[in-house]
């Protein structure tokens, strides 16, 4: 089997190779795909060294599955092109997430939605990707009429640039900027760009892919993306409100029952989620369960994830071990 990872070089795409190693995915063929100015440079891939190819090379290899994690508009150029070719595309881009035809896939979630036509399969926002991981199964039981979400997000979500910022700025150098702002010792309330409602790309991406993965448009949801000084994980305060009535017990007893969640809520020896234990784990934590006093029916959560792993990589490595568990690639 042949698998392409396109943007080989950047964040993400070094994150994934660690993944297809650890989910004992060594004997394939990787093709490392990158941009013009880095073709040739060499990557590690299972202790050995691999040549980076370009990406109309990796088009002509016909690769049986192709993770993209190279930005927006290469994905919309290349994509088609792999599709056309039999090739299964795990795009982690925005760029195919809310088109109605392309599913939108947390594998713990909606991998059933799956079929072996979809040759374009959409990798969630990574802010998304941990927000659904626990409200999925308590959506289910209870019927979500309302979200508000604040996200405090590391900046490896902006990419190399802006962690290149942040190291910089805590040695009292200077460098190209990723953000307006300073960003350590400072919070940045923005994330992405500013639409004409006030919200950020980032916050409406969060709304709109909630509201596809759990196939109901009639969750009112609002949102705030904050940047935060933290090299990697993102974190989010979450009030949930919810059609029905619950008990905490049952909220536990589900959230418990989701593969690749795990609950760390042990106030009374300050024990919750935290980046810095995320780091470099594949689980979404939850934390600081309780309920919302001031209003019937809600529920307050603190969820935290590495977003690089979960929020990106992990999951597109889980869509991939889905297709050949299926025997859709082999």
């Amino acid at each position: 089997m042949k698998i392409a990872v396109v943007g080989v070089t950047g964040l993400v795409g070094g994150i994934i190779l660690k993944v297809l190693e650890e989910n004992n995915l060594t004997n394939s063929t990787l093709l490392p795909v990158a941009s013009a100015k880095s073709v040739g440079k060499e990557i590690i891939f299972n202790g050995s060294k691999q040549k980076v190819i370009a990406i109309e090379e990796a088009v002509q290899a016909c690769p049986d599955i192709a993770i993209f994690s190279a930005g927006s508009n290469v994905s919309l150029q290349y994509a088609p092109l792999f599709a056309e070719k039999g090739t299964y595309v795990i795009d982690n881009s925005s760029a195919w997430r809310m088109y109605d035809h392309i599913p939108l896939i947390v594998p713990e979630i909606n991998a059933s939605q799956l079929t072996s036509t979809d040759k374009i399969i959409a990798n969630p926002n990574c802010s998304t990707i941990q927000l659904v991981m626990a409200l999925y199964p308590l959506h289910k039981a209870f019927q979500l009429k309302r979200l508000i979400v604040s996200t405090y997000q590391s900046v490896t979500g902006t990419g190399m640039k802006a962690l290149h910022q942040l190291e910089c700025e805590r040695q009292h150098l200077a460098c190209e900027k990723a953000y307006p702002y300073p960003i350590d010792m400072n919070i940045i309330p923005h994330g992405g760009t500013f639409e004409d409602n006030g919200y950020t790309t980032e916050e409406t991406k969060l709304i709109n892919e909630t509201r596809k993965i759990l196939s109901d448009n009639s969750i009112e949801i609002t949102s705030t993306v904050v940047r935060v000084p933290v090299k990697g994980g993102h974190s989010e305060s979450v009030n949930a409100e919810f059609e029905h009535y619950f008990t905490l017990t049952e909220v536990y007893q589900l959230l418990e029952e989701i593969p690749g969640l795990s609950i760390i809520d042990k106030p009374s020896e300050n024990k919750y989620p935290m980046p810095l234990y995320a780091e470099g784990k594949n689980e979404v934590f939850v934390g600081r369960i309780r309920r919302d006093f001031s209003r019937e029916k809600c529920l307050n959560l603190w969820i935290v994830a590495d977003n690089l792993r979960k929020g990106a990589a992990t999951n597109a490595v889980q869509i991939a071990r889905y297709l050949m568990d299926k025997k859709w690639v082999k």
